[in-house]
């Protein structure tokens, strides 16, 4: 086991999706970064975008604790690997603070707060309420027995006498009333907040929080957490064997950094590359992941990096897509017109008007090009608002025994050396060692 040194952490929890705690925690990390801290940011779940204003905000990379995908050592580990050098963690909540898996407590934010031994502070949404909000408060605070609430910031207060209501019959401390801020949400999409670098830079909401919370108590309430053990933490990387060329700019920036991660201890080099504006670089694979190929399919289908991407694969370079990615390696991508895509798979993509799929999903290898381990178990999570139909002759890696996949509970298209699910996955070892040995026999030839 890994001693560490305590953590100074908080977790950033609400009563129910919507009730502000984005706005808390961009506004406490800011809070900090501008005191002078060192603030390592999280994300509770497996959301892509608000780690990218938490990163934004802090100049560190926000990291994604899910329990259901990375298990509780995997969460521990993260956590410590990631706080190296901080002088506090600030974690995100997700959904409700007891809000989990199928309606359980699995991989909610209060079963990371136990994992990781964290206090938090709740967001109660006040507006319409007075007295009313403490019997929400008092049910989150006793729900649980162990779980332990800090304080309470009451966010959306209409007016001075508002705040002197709800001060009335207050029974834990009140870190803060946010007063109702229209102008400092962030703008929303299909698939939720628009990215970081979609928007002005974070401004204002540090200072909302000095003037409305008390920052110096959230620090005290971080500081009572007890030090953490870790089995391992990973921090070794192997020596280089092949260059992964990673899609990322504005059309694909959906990644978890433990996946980048672990892919470098397992003898990748990191390329990123823009395949709606970039040459192709040199490398002997290719990630894509998933993002927003459907606002910019324009350019993806007139850049050069696409026939050059056609030109690798055909060589026999491994190619590994998701979700958006997966549209992106199909024939066409269809939106408001049909644009060509790489047409690596045999299969073309649409947007739909609704949701096709959220949730986790689970399943099992099932053979599969050199990238794809032989067996074993792969787990990740899905949301989309597309469709891919595939030729008959379609050949599946992946059978699903959680979430819908691409067809008839199967994920994971594949045609010579390229492969894509719809699954945004967490990698597993073996999977980044199969992916990079793949890269690493292509280089060799």
């Amino acid at each position: 086991m890994i001693h560490t040194p305590s953590i100074p952490r908080i977790v950033i929890a609400g009563t129910h999706s919507g009730c502000g705690k984005t706005t808390v925690a961009r506004g406490v990390m800011e809070a900090m970064s501008r005191r002078g801290y060192t603030v390592q940011p999280f994300k509770v779940g497996p959301d892509f975008i608000d780690p990218t204003h938490h990163s934004a905000i802090c100049g560190r990379v926000s990291r994604n604790l899910d329990a259901f995908m990375m298990g509780e050592n995997g969460v521990t580990e993260t956590f410590i690997r990631a706080s190296a050098g901080a002088d506090i963690a600030v974690i995100e909540g997700v959904m409700g603070m007891y809000d989990g898996v199928d309606g359980g407590d699995v991989a909610s934010t209060a079963h990371v707060m136990r994992i990781l031994s964290a206090p938090a502070l709740l967001v109660a949404d006040a507006r319409g309420m007075s007295r009313s909000v403490h019997a929400l408060v008092k049910g989150f605070v006793e729900f649980e027995p162990g779980i332990k609430i800090g304080g309470v910031v009451f966010n959306r207060v209409g007016s001075p006498r508002h705040r002197e209501l709800i001060e009335c019959g207050r029974t834990i401390p009140a870190v803060g009333y946010l007063p109702r801020t229209a102008d400092l949400e962030i703008e929303s999409r299909h698939l939720g907040l628009a990215m970081a670098h979609e928007t002005a830079p974070a401004t204002g909401l540090g200072e909302l929080m000095e003037e409305h919370c008390d920052i110096d108590q959230v620090i005290r309430i971080a500081g009572e957490a007890p030090p953490l053990t870790a089995s391992n933490t990973g921090q070794h990387k192997g020596s280089v064997r092949a260059r992964i060329g990673v899609a990322m700019d504005e059309a694909f920036c959906f990644y978890y950094q433990d996946n980048l991660d672990l892919l470098e201890r397992s003898g990748a080099r990191i390329v990123s590359f823009s395949p709606a504006r970039d040459e192709f670089p040199e490398v002997d694979a290719v990630y894509i992941g998933g993002g927003y190929p459907e606002l910019h399919a324009a350019a993806l289908e007139s850049s050069p990096c696409r026939n050059k991407i056609i030109q690798a694969a055909s060589d026999g370079m491994p190619v590994y897509a998701e979700c958006g990615g997966l549209l992106y390696v199909c024939e066409s991508l269809e939106t408001n017109r049909t644009y060509r895509m790489a047409g690596l798979l045999p299969a073309n993509a649409r947007m739909t008007d609704r949701v096709q799929a959220l949730g986790y999903s689970e399943g099992a290898w099932s053979g599969g090009p050199a990238l794809a381990p032989s067996r074993g178990r792969i787990i990740g999570h899905e949301f989309h608002y597309s469709e891919v139909e595939c030729r008959q002759d379609a050949r599946f890696s992946i059978t699903l025994a959680r979430g819908r996949g691409i067809a008839n509970g199967k994920d994971g298209l594949f045609a010579g050396e390229s492969l894509a699910a719809y699954m945004h996955a967490y990698f597993s070892p073996s999977f980044a060692v199969s992916f990079v040995n793949a890269a690493s026999a292509y280089c060799r030839t």
